[in-house]
Protein backbone atom coordinates (compact mmCIF):
# COMPACT_ATOMS: atom_id res chain seq x y z
CA UNK A 1 0.00 0.00 0.00
CA UNK A 2 1.30 3.10 -1.04
CA UNK A 3 0.46 5.23 2.21
CA UNK A 4 2.93 2.79 4.29
CA UNK A 5 6.11 3.60 1.74
CA UNK A 6 8.82 5.34 4.00
CA UNK A 7 10.07 8.65 2.07
CA UNK A 8 13.70 8.96 2.15
CA UNK A 9 15.12 10.27 5.27
CA UNK A 10 17.81 13.15 4.66
CA UNK A 11 19.10 14.60 8.10
CA UNK A 12 21.26 17.42 8.17
CA UNK A 13 24.69 17.73 8.95
CA UNK A 14 24.98 18.80 12.32
CA UNK A 15 26.62 22.42 13.01
CA UNK A 16 30.16 23.06 14.61
CA UNK A 17 29.10 23.40 18.47
CA UNK A 18 31.95 26.38 18.05
CA UNK A 19 30.01 27.50 15.24
CA UNK A 20 26.04 27.43 17.15
CA UNK A 21 27.77 29.57 19.93
CA UNK A 22 27.80 32.70 16.87
CA UNK A 23 24.04 32.81 17.41
CA UNK A 24 24.20 33.99 21.09
CA UNK A 25 20.67 33.74 22.87
CA UNK A 26 18.88 31.46 20.31
CA UNK A 27 18.05 27.66 21.32
CA UNK A 28 20.75 25.47 20.15
CA UNK A 29 17.78 23.44 17.79
CA UNK A 30 16.95 26.63 16.59
CA UNK A 31 20.18 27.90 15.37
CA UNK A 32 20.69 24.40 13.72
CA UNK A 33 17.24 24.69 12.03
CA UNK A 34 18.11 28.35 10.78
CA UNK A 35 21.70 26.99 9.66
CA UNK A 36 19.55 24.64 7.69
CA UNK A 37 18.09 26.91 5.87
CA UNK A 38 20.61 28.88 4.76
CA UNK A 39 20.84 31.77 7.28
CA UNK A 40 24.50 31.20 8.24
CA UNK A 41 25.12 34.85 10.18
CA UNK A 42 23.30 35.79 13.47
CA UNK A 43 22.37 39.11 11.58
CA UNK A 44 20.67 37.28 8.90
CA UNK A 45 19.03 34.92 11.09
CA UNK A 46 17.66 38.16 13.42
CA UNK A 47 16.08 39.67 10.38
CA UNK A 48 14.35 35.73 9.32
CA UNK A 49 12.86 35.89 13.03
CA UNK A 50 12.16 39.27 13.68
CA UNK A 51 11.61 41.68 10.87
CA UNK A 52 8.65 43.62 10.13
CA UNK A 53 9.98 45.75 7.46
CA UNK A 54 11.42 44.62 4.30
CA UNK A 55 9.32 45.95 1.47
CA UNK A 56 10.49 47.13 -1.37
CA UNK A 57 9.63 50.48 -4.03
CA UNK A 58 6.01 49.22 -5.93
CA UNK A 59 7.68 51.19 -8.53
CA UNK A 60 10.30 49.06 -9.43
CA UNK A 61 7.52 46.75 -10.97
CA UNK A 62 7.45 47.34 -14.90
CA UNK A 63 4.32 49.60 -16.12
CA UNK A 64 3.41 50.61 -12.59
CA UNK A 65 3.54 54.47 -12.70
CA UNK A 66 1.83 53.60 -16.14
CA UNK A 67 -1.09 51.65 -14.12
CA UNK A 68 -1.14 54.36 -11.51
CA UNK A 69 -1.22 57.45 -14.06
CA UNK A 70 -4.09 55.33 -15.68
CA UNK A 71 -5.87 54.46 -12.38
CA UNK A 72 -6.12 57.94 -11.16
CA UNK A 73 -7.11 59.60 -14.25
CA UNK A 74 -10.22 57.27 -14.81
CA UNK A 75 -10.58 58.02 -11.00
CA UNK A 76 -10.41 61.66 -11.71
CA UNK A 77 -13.38 61.44 -14.80
CA UNK A 78 -15.09 58.98 -13.06
CA UNK A 79 -14.67 56.26 -15.63
CA UNK A 80 -16.52 52.88 -14.60
CA UNK A 81 -13.70 50.44 -13.45
CA UNK A 82 -13.95 46.99 -13.11
CA UNK A 83 -11.40 44.71 -10.69
CA UNK A 84 -11.53 41.38 -12.79
CA UNK A 85 -10.37 38.59 -10.03
CA UNK A 86 -10.11 34.90 -9.81
CA UNK A 87 -12.66 32.26 -8.08
CA UNK A 88 -9.28 30.94 -5.52
CA UNK A 89 -8.14 32.39 -2.15
CA UNK A 90 -5.84 34.54 -3.77
CA UNK A 91 -7.70 35.58 -6.20
CA UNK A 92 -10.83 36.39 -3.89
CA UNK A 93 -8.57 38.59 -1.29
CA UNK A 94 -7.00 40.43 -4.12
CA UNK A 95 -10.11 41.54 -5.64
CA UNK A 96 -11.22 42.62 -2.42
CA UNK A 97 -7.65 44.51 -1.34
CA UNK A 98 -7.67 46.56 -4.76
CA UNK A 99 -11.65 47.14 -4.48
CA UNK A 100 -11.61 48.57 -0.99
CA UNK A 101 -8.11 50.50 -2.36
CA UNK A 102 -10.41 51.67 -5.12
CA UNK A 103 -13.52 52.66 -3.14
CA UNK A 104 -11.37 54.74 -0.46
CA UNK A 105 -10.14 57.25 -3.40
CA UNK A 106 -13.71 57.40 -4.63
CA UNK A 107 -13.41 55.46 -7.61
CA UNK A 108 -16.55 54.25 -9.94
CA UNK A 109 -15.94 50.77 -8.83
CA UNK A 110 -17.36 47.17 -9.19
CA UNK A 111 -15.73 43.88 -8.68
CA UNK A 112 -16.08 40.97 -11.26
CA UNK A 113 -14.95 37.11 -10.38
CA UNK A 114 -15.76 34.40 -13.30
CA UNK A 115 -17.61 31.46 -12.37
CA UNK A 116 -15.58 28.74 -12.03
CA UNK A 117 -18.10 26.14 -14.56
CA UNK A 118 -19.67 28.63 -16.43
CA UNK A 119 -16.81 31.01 -17.59
CA UNK A 120 -13.55 28.68 -16.41
CA UNK A 121 -10.26 30.63 -15.49
CA UNK A 122 -9.05 33.97 -16.11
CA UNK A 123 -9.94 36.44 -18.46
CA UNK A 124 -12.76 35.40 -20.97
CA UNK A 125 -14.25 37.96 -24.08
CA UNK A 126 -17.86 37.32 -23.26
CA UNK A 127 -17.22 38.79 -20.18
CA UNK A 128 -15.24 41.51 -21.24
CA UNK A 129 -17.38 42.82 -24.40
CA UNK A 130 -20.70 42.79 -22.04
CA UNK A 131 -18.39 44.98 -19.70
CA UNK A 132 -17.85 47.36 -22.68
CA UNK A 133 -21.45 47.36 -23.24
CA UNK A 134 -22.58 48.48 -19.53
CA UNK A 135 -19.63 51.43 -20.34
CA UNK A 136 -16.56 49.95 -18.47
CA UNK A 137 -13.62 52.07 -19.81
CA UNK A 138 -10.86 50.49 -17.89
CA UNK A 139 -10.31 46.86 -16.15
CA UNK A 140 -7.50 45.68 -13.49
CA UNK A 141 -7.19 42.33 -13.40
CA UNK A 142 -6.02 40.10 -10.42
CA UNK A 143 -4.59 36.90 -9.67
CA UNK A 144 -5.18 36.53 -13.78
CA UNK A 145 -4.70 37.73 -17.18
CA UNK A 146 -0.56 37.23 -17.49
CA UNK A 147 -1.52 34.56 -20.66
CA UNK A 148 -4.80 35.79 -22.29
CA UNK A 149 -3.35 37.61 -25.38
CA UNK A 150 -6.89 37.18 -27.48
CA UNK A 151 -8.68 38.06 -24.55
CA UNK A 152 -6.63 41.86 -23.86
CA UNK A 153 -7.30 42.17 -28.05
CA UNK A 154 -10.72 41.81 -27.89
CA UNK A 155 -11.18 44.13 -25.00
CA UNK A 156 -9.07 46.61 -26.56
CA UNK A 157 -11.05 46.55 -30.20
CA UNK A 158 -14.22 47.11 -27.89
CA UNK A 159 -12.70 50.18 -26.40
CA UNK A 160 -11.42 49.02 -22.72
CA UNK A 161 -8.51 49.07 -21.29
CA UNK A 162 -6.40 46.42 -19.48
CA UNK A 163 -4.10 46.83 -16.48
CA UNK A 164 -3.28 43.01 -16.26
CA UNK A 165 -1.74 42.45 -12.08
CA UNK A 166 -0.57 38.58 -12.07
CA UNK A 167 2.23 36.57 -10.60
CA UNK A 168 1.96 33.60 -12.77
CA UNK A 169 4.72 32.70 -15.00
CA UNK A 170 4.78 34.55 -17.58
CA UNK A 171 4.40 32.98 -21.35
CA UNK A 172 6.19 33.18 -24.69
CA UNK A 173 3.94 36.68 -25.35
CA UNK A 174 2.99 39.29 -23.19
CA UNK A 175 -0.54 40.49 -23.48
CA UNK A 176 -0.37 43.87 -25.54
CA UNK A 177 -2.17 45.84 -22.39
CA UNK A 178 -2.40 49.02 -21.48
CA UNK A 179 0.08 47.93 -18.91
CA UNK A 180 1.68 44.23 -17.50
CA UNK A 181 2.43 44.48 -13.64
CA UNK A 182 3.61 41.22 -12.63
CA UNK A 183 6.34 40.39 -10.14
CA UNK A 184 8.33 37.79 -12.21
CA UNK A 185 9.33 40.19 -15.05
CA UNK A 186 12.80 41.59 -14.60
CA UNK A 187 13.23 44.53 -12.48
CA UNK A 188 11.23 43.38 -9.42
CA UNK A 189 13.32 41.82 -6.42
CA UNK A 190 11.05 39.24 -5.24
CA UNK A 191 9.30 37.30 -8.00
CA UNK A 192 7.45 34.90 -5.57
CA UNK A 193 4.52 37.65 -4.15
CA UNK A 194 1.07 35.81 -4.51
CA UNK A 195 -1.42 37.66 -6.91
CA UNK A 196 -2.58 39.51 -3.55
CA UNK A 197 1.28 40.78 -3.22
CA UNK A 198 0.84 42.23 -6.76
CA UNK A 199 -2.80 43.93 -6.11
CA UNK A 200 -1.51 45.03 -2.73
CA UNK A 201 2.21 46.69 -4.72
CA UNK A 202 -0.54 48.69 -6.64
CA UNK A 203 -2.50 49.89 -3.85
CA UNK A 204 0.90 51.01 -1.96
CA UNK A 205 1.93 52.65 -5.23
CA UNK A 206 -1.54 54.45 -5.41
CA UNK A 207 -1.15 55.74 -1.68
CA UNK A 208 2.10 57.16 -2.58
CA UNK A 209 1.59 58.74 -5.59
CA UNK A 210 -1.98 60.33 -3.92
CA UNK A 211 0.22 61.41 -0.94
CA UNK A 212 2.59 62.70 -3.17
CA UNK A 213 0.35 64.72 -4.79
CA UNK A 214 -1.23 66.22 -1.81
CA UNK A 215 2.18 67.22 -0.68
CA UNK A 216 2.46 69.77 -3.67
CA UNK A 217 -0.97 71.22 -2.78
CA UNK A 218 -3.73 69.03 -4.52
CA UNK A 219 -6.25 68.75 -2.69
CA UNK A 220 -8.52 65.25 -3.15
CA UNK A 221 -11.96 64.88 -2.19
CA UNK A 222 -11.14 60.60 -0.67
CA UNK A 223 -11.38 58.89 2.31
CA UNK A 224 -7.94 57.92 3.60
CA UNK A 225 -6.79 54.74 3.53
CA UNK A 226 -4.14 52.80 5.99
CA UNK A 227 -1.89 50.32 3.82
CA UNK A 228 -1.69 48.38 7.00
CA UNK A 229 -5.37 47.74 6.90
CA UNK A 230 -4.96 45.83 3.50
CA UNK A 231 -2.32 43.35 5.42
CA UNK A 232 -5.15 40.80 6.65
CA UNK A 233 -6.26 40.32 3.65
CA UNK A 234 -3.13 39.75 1.36
CA UNK A 235 -1.68 37.27 4.60
CA UNK A 236 -4.65 34.99 3.97
CA UNK A 237 -4.31 35.10 0.21
CA UNK A 238 -0.37 34.56 0.30
CA UNK A 239 -0.52 31.57 2.87
CA UNK A 240 -3.53 30.26 0.67
CA UNK A 241 -1.57 30.10 -2.70
CA UNK A 242 1.62 28.85 -0.66
CA UNK A 243 4.02 31.02 -1.66
CA UNK A 244 7.09 30.71 -0.41
CA UNK A 245 7.75 31.74 3.23
CA UNK A 246 11.58 31.90 3.40
CA UNK A 247 11.34 34.86 0.97
CA UNK A 248 11.70 38.04 3.33
CA UNK A 249 9.16 40.12 1.78
CA UNK A 250 6.43 37.49 1.74
CA UNK A 251 7.56 36.65 5.12
CA UNK A 252 6.75 39.91 6.37
CA UNK A 253 3.52 40.80 4.83
CA UNK A 254 1.97 37.08 6.31
CA UNK A 255 4.28 38.41 9.87
CA UNK A 256 2.52 41.78 10.02
CA UNK A 257 -0.76 40.26 8.68
CA UNK A 258 -1.28 37.99 11.27
CA UNK A 259 -1.41 40.35 13.74
CA UNK A 260 -4.31 41.93 12.00
CA UNK A 261 -6.16 38.58 11.79
CA UNK A 262 -5.66 38.01 15.41
CA UNK A 263 -7.10 41.24 16.04
CA UNK A 264 -10.09 40.47 13.86
CA UNK A 265 -11.53 43.95 12.99
CA UNK A 266 -12.38 43.24 9.11
CA UNK A 267 -16.28 41.55 10.13
CA UNK A 268 -15.80 38.66 7.12
CA UNK A 269 -12.67 37.38 8.78
CA UNK A 270 -13.94 37.52 12.37
CA UNK A 271 -17.44 35.64 11.29
CA UNK A 272 -15.05 33.28 9.16
CA UNK A 273 -12.74 32.97 12.35
CA UNK A 274 -16.24 31.42 14.13
CA UNK A 275 -17.10 28.94 11.90
CA UNK A 276 -13.77 27.97 11.64
CA UNK A 277 -13.29 27.63 15.93
CA UNK A 278 -10.44 29.60 15.74
CA UNK A 279 -10.40 31.95 18.49
CA UNK A 280 -9.03 35.11 17.85
CA UNK A 281 -5.16 35.93 18.82
CA UNK A 282 -4.54 32.47 18.55
CA UNK A 283 -4.41 32.15 14.40
CA UNK A 284 -1.34 31.47 12.55
CA UNK A 285 -0.06 30.29 9.16
CA UNK A 286 -1.13 26.75 9.49
CA UNK A 287 -4.74 28.25 10.84
CA UNK A 288 -4.94 30.03 7.39
CA UNK A 289 -3.68 27.00 5.27
CA UNK A 290 -6.33 24.66 6.97
CA UNK A 291 -8.78 26.39 8.09
CA UNK A 292 -9.26 29.85 6.92
CA UNK A 293 -8.37 29.86 2.85
CA UNK A 294 -10.36 26.06 2.28
CA UNK A 295 -13.45 27.77 3.72
CA UNK A 296 -12.95 31.35 1.23
CA UNK A 297 -11.81 27.98 -1.74
CA UNK A 298 -15.15 26.17 -1.22
CA UNK A 299 -17.37 29.21 -2.64
CA UNK A 300 -15.61 28.72 -6.07
CA UNK A 301 -15.42 25.14 -6.27
CA UNK A 302 -19.16 24.65 -5.56
CA UNK A 303 -20.96 27.80 -5.85
CA UNK A 304 -20.07 31.49 -6.70
CA UNK A 305 -16.82 32.65 -5.59
CA UNK A 306 -18.53 36.38 -5.03
CA UNK A 307 -19.84 34.87 -2.05
CA UNK A 308 -16.51 34.78 -0.61
CA UNK A 309 -15.70 38.35 -1.78
CA UNK A 310 -19.10 39.46 0.50
CA UNK A 311 -18.05 37.69 3.43
CA UNK A 312 -14.38 40.17 3.31
CA UNK A 313 -15.87 43.24 2.00
CA UNK A 314 -18.80 42.84 4.25
CA UNK A 315 -19.10 46.09 7.00
CA UNK A 316 -21.07 44.45 9.73
CA UNK A 317 -20.41 41.39 11.89
CA UNK A 318 -24.59 40.24 11.11
CA UNK A 319 -23.95 40.21 7.52
CA UNK A 320 -20.19 38.74 7.81
CA UNK A 321 -22.19 36.01 9.96
CA UNK A 322 -24.51 35.05 6.93
CA UNK A 323 -22.07 34.54 4.06
CA UNK A 324 -19.73 32.81 6.34
CA UNK A 325 -22.50 29.94 7.94
CA UNK A 326 -23.18 30.05 3.85
CA UNK A 327 -19.27 29.18 3.45
CA UNK A 328 -19.01 26.30 6.07
CA UNK A 329 -22.01 24.70 4.71
CA UNK A 330 -19.99 24.84 0.98
CA UNK A 331 -16.84 23.54 2.95
CA UNK A 332 -18.17 20.54 4.19
CA UNK A 333 -20.01 19.39 0.98
CA UNK A 334 -15.99 20.13 -0.79
CA UNK A 335 -14.69 17.22 1.96
CA UNK A 336 -17.30 15.14 1.01
CA UNK A 337 -16.79 15.51 -3.00
CA UNK A 338 -13.16 15.33 -2.58
CA UNK A 339 -13.72 11.94 -0.64
CA UNK A 340 -15.78 10.08 -3.29
CA UNK A 341 -13.44 11.58 -6.10
CA UNK A 342 -10.44 10.10 -4.76
CA UNK A 343 -12.16 6.80 -3.88
CA UNK A 344 -13.24 6.53 -7.31
CA UNK A 345 -9.44 7.26 -9.30
CA UNK A 346 -8.20 5.08 -6.45
CA UNK A 347 -10.02 2.27 -7.63
CA UNK A 348 -8.87 3.08 -11.69
CA UNK A 349 -5.02 2.60 -10.52
CA UNK A 350 -3.18 -0.83 -9.81
CA UNK A 351 -0.78 0.36 -7.31
CA UNK A 352 1.59 -2.10 -8.39
CA UNK A 353 2.04 -0.37 -11.99
CA UNK A 354 5.15 1.82 -12.24
CA UNK A 355 3.23 4.76 -13.79
CA UNK A 356 5.09 8.20 -14.86
CA UNK A 357 2.49 10.24 -14.42
CA UNK A 358 -1.43 9.80 -13.28
CA UNK A 359 -4.24 11.22 -15.76
CA UNK A 360 -7.92 10.38 -14.54
CA UNK A 361 -10.58 11.83 -16.19
CA UNK A 362 -14.65 11.53 -15.52
CA UNK A 363 -17.83 13.09 -15.98
CA UNK A 364 -19.22 12.78 -12.56
CA UNK A 365 -15.78 15.10 -11.11
CA UNK A 366 -16.93 18.47 -10.10
CA UNK A 367 -14.46 21.40 -11.82
CA UNK A 368 -14.52 22.75 -7.68
CA UNK A 369 -12.47 19.84 -6.56
CA UNK A 370 -10.29 18.47 -9.21
CA UNK A 371 -7.42 20.19 -8.08
CA UNK A 372 -7.65 19.31 -4.51
CA UNK A 373 -8.11 15.38 -6.19
CA UNK A 374 -4.81 15.78 -7.97
CA UNK A 375 -2.74 17.47 -5.21
CA UNK A 376 -3.93 14.37 -2.87
CA UNK A 377 -2.89 11.91 -5.37
CA UNK A 378 0.11 13.03 -6.05
CA UNK A 379 0.84 13.57 -2.51
CA UNK A 380 -0.17 9.69 -2.09
CA UNK A 381 1.51 8.25 -5.35
CA UNK A 382 4.34 11.10 -5.73
CA UNK A 383 3.50 11.20 -9.12
CA UNK A 384 2.69 14.22 -11.43
CA UNK A 385 -1.03 14.01 -11.83
CA UNK A 386 -3.68 15.45 -13.94
CA UNK A 387 -7.52 15.24 -13.00
CA UNK A 388 -10.36 15.71 -15.47
CA UNK A 389 -13.93 16.93 -15.34
CA UNK A 390 -15.24 15.84 -18.65
CA UNK A 391 -17.51 18.20 -20.50
CA UNK A 392 -19.58 17.75 -23.35
CA UNK A 393 -17.21 19.05 -25.86
CA UNK A 394 -14.72 20.35 -23.93
CA UNK A 395 -12.93 19.84 -20.80
CA UNK A 396 -11.12 21.35 -17.74
CA UNK A 397 -8.27 19.63 -15.72
CA UNK A 398 -6.00 20.54 -12.88
CA UNK A 399 -2.63 18.92 -12.53
CA UNK A 400 -0.17 18.83 -9.43
CA UNK A 401 3.49 17.25 -9.77
CA UNK A 402 6.32 16.87 -7.98
CA UNK A 403 9.70 18.57 -7.91
CA UNK A 404 11.28 16.52 -10.96
CA UNK A 405 8.37 17.60 -13.30
CA UNK A 406 7.95 20.83 -14.52
CA UNK A 407 3.88 20.97 -15.22
CA UNK A 408 3.72 24.26 -16.97
CA UNK A 409 6.63 23.70 -19.27
CA UNK A 410 4.95 20.50 -19.96
CA UNK A 411 1.69 21.43 -20.91
CA UNK A 412 3.80 24.13 -22.76
CA UNK A 413 5.02 21.40 -25.44
CA UNK A 414 1.32 20.27 -25.46
CA UNK A 415 0.00 23.86 -26.85
CA UNK A 416 -1.13 23.11 -30.19
CA UNK A 417 -3.37 20.43 -28.22
CA UNK A 418 -4.79 22.90 -25.35
CA UNK A 419 -7.32 25.85 -25.48
CA UNK A 420 -6.14 27.32 -22.94
CA UNK A 421 -3.40 26.51 -20.00
CA UNK A 422 -1.04 28.18 -17.38
CA UNK A 423 0.01 27.87 -14.04
CA UNK A 424 3.10 27.17 -11.60
CA UNK A 425 6.17 24.33 -11.42
CA UNK A 426 4.33 22.41 -9.13
CA UNK A 427 0.65 23.56 -10.05
CA UNK A 428 -1.28 24.35 -12.80
CA UNK A 429 -4.84 24.05 -15.07
CA UNK A 430 -5.94 23.79 -18.85
CA UNK A 431 -9.10 23.24 -21.33
CA UNK A 432 -9.00 20.83 -23.82
CA UNK A 433 -11.03 19.89 -26.48
CA UNK A 434 -12.24 16.59 -26.13
CA UNK A 435 -10.76 15.36 -29.40
CA UNK A 436 -7.70 16.14 -27.98
CA UNK A 437 -7.53 14.24 -24.49
CA UNK A 438 -6.18 10.81 -26.37
CA UNK A 439 -3.13 12.90 -27.67
CA UNK A 440 -2.46 14.88 -24.71
CA UNK A 441 -2.97 12.31 -22.38
CA UNK A 442 -0.05 10.52 -24.83
CA UNK A 443 2.06 13.39 -24.88
CA UNK A 444 2.08 14.13 -21.42
CA UNK A 445 2.95 10.59 -20.18
CA UNK A 446 5.53 10.66 -22.82
CA UNK A 447 7.28 13.82 -21.67
CA UNK A 448 6.68 12.94 -17.88
CA UNK A 449 8.34 9.60 -18.70
CA UNK A 450 11.69 10.86 -20.03
CA UNK A 451 11.82 13.22 -17.19
CA UNK A 452 11.30 10.59 -14.65
CA UNK A 453 13.05 7.56 -16.17
CA UNK A 454 15.80 7.00 -13.96
CA UNK A 455 15.18 8.91 -11.42
CA UNK A 456 13.99 7.40 -7.71
CA UNK A 457 10.39 8.11 -7.34
CA UNK A 458 10.24 8.43 -3.92
CA UNK A 459 9.01 11.76 -1.72
CA UNK A 460 12.58 12.95 0.24
CA UNK A 461 11.70 13.95 3.96
CA UNK A 462 14.44 17.10 4.92
CA UNK A 463 15.01 16.54 9.01
CA UNK A 464 16.80 19.39 10.68
CA UNK A 465 18.14 17.23 13.85
CA UNK A 466 18.23 14.12 15.61
CA UNK A 467 16.95 14.10 19.43
CA UNK A 468 16.57 12.20 22.03
CA UNK A 469 12.82 11.82 23.27
CA UNK A 470 13.70 12.70 26.67
CA UNK A 471 14.78 16.24 25.51
CA UNK A 472 11.37 17.19 24.14
CA UNK A 473 9.94 19.63 25.96
CA UNK A 474 7.51 23.04 25.99
CA UNK A 475 10.68 25.32 25.80
CA UNK A 476 11.87 23.56 22.66
CA UNK A 477 8.17 24.25 20.98
CA UNK A 478 8.30 27.93 21.98
CA UNK A 479 11.98 27.99 20.49
CA UNK A 480 10.41 27.00 17.55
CA UNK A 481 7.57 28.96 16.79
CA UNK A 482 9.67 32.22 16.20
CA UNK A 483 10.43 30.40 12.78
CA UNK A 484 6.96 31.80 12.70
CA UNK A 485 4.94 32.26 10.19
CA UNK A 486 5.63 28.41 8.97
CA UNK A 487 4.56 27.79 5.43
CA UNK A 488 5.92 26.93 1.58
CA UNK A 489 9.89 27.52 1.76
CA UNK A 490 9.62 27.48 5.69
CA UNK A 491 8.35 24.46 7.00
CA UNK A 492 7.90 23.54 10.23
CA UNK A 493 11.35 21.64 11.55
CA UNK A 494 10.96 17.97 11.31
CA UNK A 495 12.99 16.26 14.12
CA UNK A 496 14.44 12.62 13.81
CA UNK A 497 14.27 10.45 17.05
CA UNK A 498 15.63 6.98 16.66
CA UNK A 499 14.54 3.23 18.56
CA UNK A 500 11.48 4.38 20.57
CA UNK A 501 9.30 2.09 22.57
CA UNK A 502 5.56 1.97 21.39
CA UNK A 503 3.50 1.85 24.42
CA UNK A 504 0.13 2.12 22.92
CA UNK A 505 -0.84 2.27 19.21
CA UNK A 506 -4.51 2.34 17.83
CA UNK A 507 -6.10 3.88 15.05
CA UNK A 508 -8.15 7.02 15.02
CA UNK A 509 -10.59 9.71 12.75
CA UNK A 510 -13.93 8.99 11.61
CA UNK A 511 -12.44 6.24 8.99
CA UNK A 512 -10.04 4.92 11.41
CA UNK A 513 -7.29 5.85 8.81
CA UNK A 514 -5.27 7.86 11.60
CA UNK A 515 -2.26 6.47 14.20
CA UNK A 516 -2.71 7.51 17.46
CA UNK A 517 0.54 6.14 19.99
CA UNK A 518 2.10 6.39 22.97
CA UNK A 519 5.74 6.60 23.09
CA UNK A 520 7.56 5.50 26.39
CA UNK A 521 9.87 7.88 28.44
CA UNK A 522 11.58 6.82 31.08
CA UNK A 523 11.13 8.68 34.14
CA UNK A 524 8.90 11.56 31.77
CA UNK A 525 4.96 10.36 30.78
CA UNK A 526 4.85 8.91 27.90
CA UNK A 527 5.37 11.14 23.90
CA UNK A 528 1.76 11.51 22.87
CA UNK A 529 2.45 10.81 18.58
CA UNK A 530 -0.77 11.44 16.22
CA UNK A 531 -0.11 9.98 12.33
CA UNK A 532 -2.76 11.43 9.99
CA UNK A 533 -3.04 9.18 7.06
CA UNK A 534 -1.02 6.41 8.85
CA UNK A 535 -3.67 4.39 10.19
CA UNK A 536 -2.45 1.15 7.73
CA UNK A 537 1.08 1.27 10.46
CA UNK A 538 -1.27 -0.37 12.92
CA UNK A 539 -1.50 -3.97 11.41
CA UNK A 540 2.47 -3.99 11.39
CA UNK A 541 3.41 -1.89 14.21
CA UNK A 542 6.97 -2.48 15.66
CA UNK A 543 7.86 -2.51 18.99
CA UNK A 544 10.46 -0.04 18.60
CA UNK A 545 10.59 2.69 15.95
CA UNK A 546 12.36 5.40 14.83
CA UNK A 547 10.32 9.04 14.33
CA UNK A 548 10.36 11.93 12.33
CA UNK A 549 8.05 14.37 13.19
CA UNK A 550 6.92 17.97 13.87
CA UNK A 551 6.64 18.64 17.67
CA UNK A 552 3.72 20.95 18.46
CA UNK A 553 1.13 21.80 21.37
CA UNK A 554 -1.83 19.81 21.48
CA UNK A 555 -4.33 21.51 23.52
CA UNK A 556 -7.78 19.06 24.41
CA UNK A 557 -10.57 19.96 27.00
CA UNK A 558 -8.25 22.21 29.18
CA UNK A 559 -5.10 19.95 28.94
CA UNK A 560 -2.26 20.72 27.16
CA UNK A 561 0.73 18.64 26.38
CA UNK A 562 3.49 18.12 23.58
CA UNK A 563 2.82 15.74 20.65
CA UNK A 564 4.47 14.50 17.73
CA UNK A 565 2.96 15.07 14.15
CA UNK A 566 4.58 12.20 12.76
CA UNK A 567 5.84 12.49 9.30
CA UNK A 568 7.59 8.89 8.84
CA UNK A 569 7.92 5.88 10.64
CA UNK A 570 10.27 3.06 10.17
CA UNK A 571 11.03 -0.20 12.00
CA UNK A 572 14.10 0.84 14.85
CA UNK A 573 17.37 -0.52 12.88
CA UNK A 574 19.01 -3.31 15.36
CA UNK A 575 22.63 -4.30 16.04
Amino acid sequence: MTLLLSKHWLVAEPANPKYLRRFRGLHPLLAQVLINRGLDSYQAATEFLYAKNVTHNPFDMPDMAKAVGRIRDAIGKGEKIVVYGDFDADGVTSTTLLMQTLRAFKANAEPYIPHRIDEGYGLNSPALLELAERGVSLVITVDCGIRSVEEVEDARAAGVDVIITDHHSLGPTLPDAYAVINCKRPGYPEPMLAGVGVAFKLAQALIMADRNNRKYGSNKDHDPIDVADLLDLVALGTVADMMPLHHMENRVIVRRGLEKINMAKRPGIRALMEVAGVEPGKANSTTIGFSLAPRINAAGRLDDAMIAYRLLASTTLTEARKHAQTLQELNTQRQDYTRKAQATIREQLDDSAELPLIFAAHEGFLPGIVGLVAGRLTEEFFRPTVVMELGEDESRASCRSIPQFDITNALDQCADLLMRHGGHALAAGFTVANDNIGPLRERLTALANDALTGQTLTPTLHIDAEIDVHQLNEDLVSAMSLLEPFGNGNPLPVLMTRNVHVAECKTVGKQNNHLKLKLSRAGQPPLDAIGFGLGDWVEKMPQRIDIAYQLEINEWNGRRNIQANLQDIRPAETS
